[in-house]
């Protein structure tokens, strides 16, 4: 009787070192193949990016106020004296250019009732103010409370933050974009032997302004407004002719 762990021919194994040797020369064909299209092609693509981090130059500050009364009259009276102390603390620091809009008249209805009765007024303004000062725009929203202190009901709309060089900095990273997709194009290039002669031809994909730091996309382009730190991102798609 033969022993099992002495010598005795092992069908498992034998397939198991058929099964590797067959998946190595498939993997170096498939390689081999890579190369030898790369050595046949007279155009290659590739897609470059380039990312520029940017700090907003703009902000625009946004907050509405408003009342509410049982009449027009006394809802107008209070609105304009809340506008006057809106106007005041801007001119007290300074700021000469912040608009407040014209009034926004709303009817109120009692409440679960399809009746055209109205039983009160609410009367509401905007106040805008821009400014390339971004840091003070900051600080002016932040000391808004003391306007809340004073009765104002002030609803904060927020600041959007703006990079105005936008349209300079995507001419400059379309050029690096497609640098680097050059350079990737290189690199594939040389596995099968090959150089680069000419740009072909050179697609540009969407923009992405995104808050520093993320990763948020959109396929149509984002363009963010809340934070005041910012990247832009570019993105090209060439296609190269081959030497």
């Amino acid at each position: 009787m033969r022993n099992p762990s002495s010598g005795s021919f092992s069908w498992g194994g034998l397939l198991l070192g058929l099964g590797l040797a067959a998946g190595l020369i498939i993997s170096a064909a498939q390689v081999t193949r890579a190369w030898l299209h790369i050595a046949d092609s007279q155009v290659i693509s590739a897609t470059g990016s380039a990312r520029q981090d940017v700090t907003s130059d703009l902000a625009i500050w946004m907050a509405n106020f408003s009342v509410e009364a049982d009449n027009f009259t006394t809802a107008q009276q209070k609105l304009k004296a809340d506008a006057t102390q809106v106007a005041e603390f801007f001119l007290q620091r300074g700021i000469t250019n912040a608009e407040i809009s014209a009034i926004n008249i709303q009817r109120l209805r009692p409440p679960g009732s399809d009746s055209t009765k109205t039983v009160g007024f609410r009367l509401s303004q905007t106040v805008t103010l821009e400014s390339g000062d971004v840091v003070r725009v900051m600080e002016l929203q932040q000391l808004s409370s003391k306007l809340v202190e004073a009765g104002v009901e002030l609803d904060d709309a927020g600041i959007q933050f703006i990079y105005t060089h936008t349209a300079a900095a995507k001419i400059e990273m379309l050029a690096a974009a497609t640098k680097d997709a050059r350079q990737r194009a290189e690199q594939i290039a040389s596995q099968g032997g090959r150089q680069i002669r000419a740009l072909r031809s050179a697609k540009m994909g969407v923009f992405q302004i995104t808050p520093r730091n993320s990763s948020e996309t959109s396929s149509e382009g984002f363009n963010d407004t809340s934070a005041r730190e910012k990247s832009i991102r570019a993105f090209v798609s060439a296609s190269f002719i081959l030497k």
